[in-house]
């Protein structure tokens, strides 16, 4: 997280040393992220793509294959059901996972959701099949 009251510069900048510095220690093999789709707030989906970018600039500058995937895809792996609410899909990460309480913050279930779809599509692929089908 970052400072609310720190430039959007400043916060860009912070962001991508913490995101720096975990592929560096965790040196991941795949990076992967849900695709936008914003119908409101366009101050929060500016934001979201700012941050976005830095992750693809990151994939490149590390060479890690990055894959993105849409909010339903994520549902469907996730959940079994692409019309799967947010606290559906908690409740599955919570099961899957063997969490007692939800993952905090809020978007730490999204994010174990999203990486859970990569995990899925990637043992997917190397069986010959290369999308996840809905």
């Amino acid at each position: 997280e970052t400072e609310k009251t720190e430039s959007p510069s400043k916060r860009l900048h912070a962001i991508y040393q913490q995101l720096t510095s975990l592929i560096t220690t965790n040196a991941p093999g795949m990076l992967a992220i849900e695709q936008l789709f914003f119908a409101k707030n366009t101050k929060t989906a500016l934001r979201v793509a700012e941050t976005r970018g830095i992750l693809l600039l990151l994939s490149e500058e590390h060479r890690i294959p990055m894959r993105e995937f849409t909010p339903l895809q994520v549902k469907v792996a996730t959940c079994g059901y692409g019309k799967a609410d947010k606290k559906q899909v908690q409740n599955m990460i919570m099961r899957i996972f063997k969490l007692a309480s939800p993952p905090q913050p809020d978007d730490a279930a999204d994010a174990l959701a999203i990486a859970l779809t990569a995990a899925y599509t990637n043992d997917w692929n190397r069986m010959g099949t290369t999308t996840l089908d809905l």
